[in-house]
């Protein structure tokens, strides 16, 4: 990414013009919002009408240009306290109408300075409807967004924009996970100690656990077998993050070893597809995949709906129908996604694991899923026993 003088973008991009470009040739013409330059990713969009906070600084989004389908973006500003993680990791932004001034007792500042200090290039102005619609039809794609000395000739940039590396194999999850360990003390008294492999965690994913009285020790997402066993762990957990599961060997690897040790396991969205790829299962890269905060998800162990948070772009490829056979007992598809019939969650019936796809944590909401920490508890205290 390369930013021209995003210190005075605040001061030119009222009057910047900027386009979006996409792989397939559509473009749209908007103003520069946040940063003013150039930058690249995979085309995006997330349905929820909150949470934008949280959604920008989600590791998850790391090389994506996420486009949000609410009109209205910025209303409450930026606070101190919502970010999942200690920057932006989107690569770009893209909304139809910023607010021109944010409204909210916790607010610091503006998302649109927000965006430019930290160098995040975006565009507002455009038909955002379209464009969802677009990629709804032709799928994700890569984008390119220019804004001030940026811009060019269409063709140029649109040869440009098909110079970017695309999402499909992409190994990322060690670009955004944490470099050293660090632990992440129990509310009150502790009562589980569990190692926790960042492949891009939210920083209320440890939170939660530890309001469960778990002690967390996050480790970088090139922890080995020993490391993980080395803090002694009732349970192991293996976080979302970016990227593409096939392209993820060590993950896999640790994953495995943790498997063949028995130790109760959580996973949750990339996780959910390592522990597929573990199990034997494949997995495929979804049309324009599923992120927001209102995916409609079902429990099948119990046949409760819930509404739940998501961002994945891939999924595993598992039988919906029957339970399946694998190398560390039966395993089978304990949640299914009710807008299109993708696996949301997986379970082996021999042995303490179990993943979903989605975010239980959910910081902006809902918290429909908040259950299923409840269950890894569980798990960790049936083994105990």
């Amino acid at each position: 990414m390369t930013i021209s003088n995003p210190g005075h973008a605040s001061k030119r991009k009222a009057v910047s013009p900027a386009v979006l470009v996409l792989e397939d040739g559509r473009s749209f013409r908007g103003r520069a919002f946040g940063a003013v330059g150039e930058t690249f990713g995979e085309a995006v969009f997330s349905t929820g009408m909150t949470g934008y906070q949280e959604t920008l600084t989600d590791p998850s989004y790391h090389r994506q240009v996420v486009v949000m389908t609410a009109p209205h973006v910025g209303n409450t500003g930026v606070n101190d306290e919502d970010p999942e993680s200690k920057r932006i990791w989107v690569s770009g932004y893209v909304v139809r109408d910023p607010a021109r001034h944010p409204s909210n007792w916790r607010s610091r500042r503006t998302l649109d300075d927000e965006l430019a200090s930290q160098g995040v290039v975006g565009i507002s102005g455009i038909d955002t409807r379209a464009l969802t619609r677009h990629l709804r039809e032709r799928g994700a794609m890569r984008v390119g967004i220019f804004s001030g000395n940026a811009l060019e000739d269409e063709g140029v940039l649109l040869a440009k924009v098909r110079q970017a590396p695309e999402m499909a194999g992409a190994d990322l999850a060690a670009e955004v996970a944490t470099k050293e360990a660090y632990v992440v003390p129990a509310v009150g008294t502790r009562k589980f100690t569990v190692a926790a492999i960042d492949l891009g965690i939210k920083g209320m994913t440890p939170h939660r656990m530890a309001e469960r009285g778990i002690e967390v020790h996050v480790l970088p997402a090139t922890a080995t077998l020993d490391e993980v066993y080395a803090v002694a762990p009732d349970g192991v957990f293996f976080s979302n993050g970016p990227g593409d599961p096939s392209a993820a060997e060590h993950p896999v690897a640790l994953m495995r070893g943790v498997l063949e040790r028995k130790t109760p396991l959580f996973g949750i969205c990339f996780g959910n597809q390592i522990l597929g790829r573990a199990l034997g299962f494949g997995t495929f890269k979804l049309k324009y995949g599923h992120r927001g905060i209102n995916q409609p998800v079902q429990d099948r162990t119990t046949g409760k709906v819930e509404v739940t948070a998501h961002n994945h772009g891939f999924a595993v490829d598992a039988p919906l129908d029957k339970v399946s056979d694998t190398e560390f007992g039966r395993a089978e598809v304990s949640h299914v996604c009710l807008n299109d019939q993708v696996v949301e969650g997986l379970q082996l019936l021999d042995q303490p694991a179990f993943s979903v796809q989605y975010h239980p944590e959910a910081a902006a909401g809902p918290h429909d899923a908040a259950y299923l920490f409840d269950r890894f508890v569980t798990l960790m205290e049936g083994q105990r026993a």
